[in-house]
């Protein structure tokens, strides 16, 4: 290029005006930026929120009591639950055979007007009534993909990420698994959301309208967990006395409140969920079915899981998880732990650690039921 043309090109690079980022280009020195960062103010505010029962017990007695008020309090913001509850209708729909378990396709009325689907996974060859784990999917295609349904209703043999079809692995490791679909998802849509795809949820608009009469889609789909362990309960092949629960990503997130609330989850199994609101949900754009209005006045993540103490409870996250990051992971767990400490029950709580992203894992976490479930 002769010196001509090389003067050119500077000259048009200089002249090429720096990249326009915002109404204060120019004016950093006159302006404190952090004040006009949104984000940076709410986590400011998380700092200060009063968590006035986040958990400070010492004894045990204390720590029965403060699960008493705490538990109380969150039935109150999540919206509260139907009583008395209704008839449930439920009906089997479908039955399948496959070499190692059977496949049972049902749906009961949650409450009136609102219908639930779910499979129910039995491994041959067990002895009845068998232990069982509700399974709650996460954002995705619904309950269909992690029973091993395609995009078109047939049955695959690869099991894709992130769920991994986990509700058939409950069924290897020796449980039934009832696999629900969650509120929003797969065939529990609008019309007008399906026809967006398989994959397009309808957490919003259904989680907004949750928040505008009060309520939460958190407390709608934990209701349903609750009603999935009344059908459980009128099943003689499975035994409503071991009963768990387990879910990846937002399911992990209806795994967690559903243990907390409900006594009768004997153990839990979280995949890739337990964090710190102020690190996942505050700090990440999320669906807005995470939120519990209200809920940093009392509690945070950590305190939610201490809930569920003494019974058996299993965490697992992706150390390059990006939703949910793994140092709060890990930080909310020794919150969690310590609450177990005081129950006496440390050897009842676990934490994986495991190499990867955002998905299910369940190398430790499955075993960790089938034993606490007593297969």
């Amino acid at each position: 290029m002769g010196a001509a043309a090389v003067a050119g090109a500077g000259l048009m690079q200089a002249q090429t005006p720096p990249k326009y980022t915002g109404a204060l280009d120019g004016f950093e020195s006159k302006v404190d930026l952090n004040a006009f960062d949104p984000v940076a103010w709410t986590l400011k505010r998380h700092d200060a929120a009063p968590l006035r029962l986040t958990f400070r017990e010492t004894t045990r007695k204390q720590a029965e009591a403060w699960q008493r008020e705490l538990r109380a309090k969150l039935v109150e913001l999540v919206g509260g639950f139907p009583s008395p509850r209704g008839p449930m209708r439920a009906e089997t729909l479908e039955v399948r055979e496959y070499p190692n378990y059977r496949r049972e396709k049902f749906w009961f009325e949650s409450r009136p007007g609102v219908a639930v689907l779910g499979y129910l996974l039995t491994p041959k060859q067990a002895r009845l009534p068998l232990p069982v784990v509700v399974c709650v999917p996460g954002h995705g295609r619904g309950v269909d993909a992690d029973v091993g349904i395609d995009e078109h209703g047939r049955d695959r043999t690869e099991r894709l990420p992130y769920a991994f079809d986990f509700p058939i692995q409950v069924a290897e490791h020796g449980m039934a698994a009832v696999a629900i679909e969650p509120m929003a998802f797969g065939c529990r849509r609008d019309a007008r959301t399906k026809k967006g795809g398989l994959d397009k949820s309808a957490c919003q608009p259904a989680a907004g309208s949750a928040l505008l009469l009060g309520e939460t889609m958190i407390g709608w789909r934990v209701y349903d967990v609750m009603r999935t362990i009344d059908w459980i309960e009128t099943r003689k092949d499975l035994d409503s006395k071991r009963v768990g629960c387990m879910g990846i990503s937002g399911g992990g997130t209806c795994t967690l409140f559903s243990a907390a609330l409900d006594p009768r989850i004997r153990a839990a199994m979280v995949s890739c969920y337990l964090n710190t609101f102020r690190d996942s949900i505050m700090s990440l754009s999320h669906c807005i079915d995470n939120y519990v209005p209200g809920i940093l006045n009392w509690a945070e993540a950590y305190d939610i899981a201490g809930l569920i103490a003494p019974r058996p409870l299993f965490a697992e996250s992706g150390d390059k998880d990006p939703i949910f990051p793994i140092a709060a992971s890990r930080a909310s767990f020794e919150r969690v732990r310590k609450i177990y400490a005081v129950f006496g029950a440390e050897e009842l709580v676990d934490q994986e650690v495991f190499e990867g992203g955002h998905r299910f894992w369940g190398k430790r976490g499955l075993p960790f039921m089938a034993q606490h479930l007593g297969v």
